[in-house]
């Protein structure tokens, strides 16, 4: 596969579990969403869409890094195995966060997702060290939502 298409394709798989997300998430935004009990240090609605657009490109872009150095070393295998795993917790965060409304199962995974980010990073850099920098933010991102989840969930239990 050529380059550029290892490109689309990385960014594209990732911008597909973000279009799951969001099938859940919009209608539920001003809905129930906005009815629940939120800590002080939410964010406004509007931030989420461009912060996660920009964490969904900087994924797809380490995904590609790692994956153009081939797929034969297990090491390289392993990471993106890694991966995909964070990258499917991710996927199913929102369908149980909004779609199910289970705020304490969307903390559980969302834990588990932050493990499989900080292991994704570990397996980035034994790789391509630019790779795994590129997800520095969305461990970040992540660690703040965690913060979130919890608040939501534990001011409206």
């Amino acid at each position: 596969m050529s380059k550029p298409l290892k490109l689309f394709a990385s960014i594209l798989v990732c911008f597909l579990a973000a279009g799951l997300g969001a099938i859940f998430t919009v209608s539920a935004i001003p809905t129930w969403y906005a009815g629940l009990n939120k800590p002080f240090f939410s964010p406004p609605n509007w931030l989420f869409g461009p912060a996660w657009t920009i964490l969904y490109l900087l994924m797809g872009i380490a995904l590609f890094l790692v994956w153009q150095k081939g797929t034969k070393d297990k090491k390289i295998r392993e990471a993106i195995k890694l991966f995909a795993i964070q990258l499917a917790l991710n996927a199913s965060w929102s369908p149980i966060f909004f779609g199910a409304k289970n705020l304490f199962l969307a903390l559980i995974v969302i834990i588990f997702m932050w493990i499989f980010i900080l292991k994704t990073i570990l397996a980035f850099a034994k790789i391509n060290k630019t790779a795994s920098y590129l997800l520095y933010p969305y461990i970040a991102w992540v660690s703040f939502a965690s913060v979130l989840n919890f608040s939501v969930w534990f001011l409206n239990r």
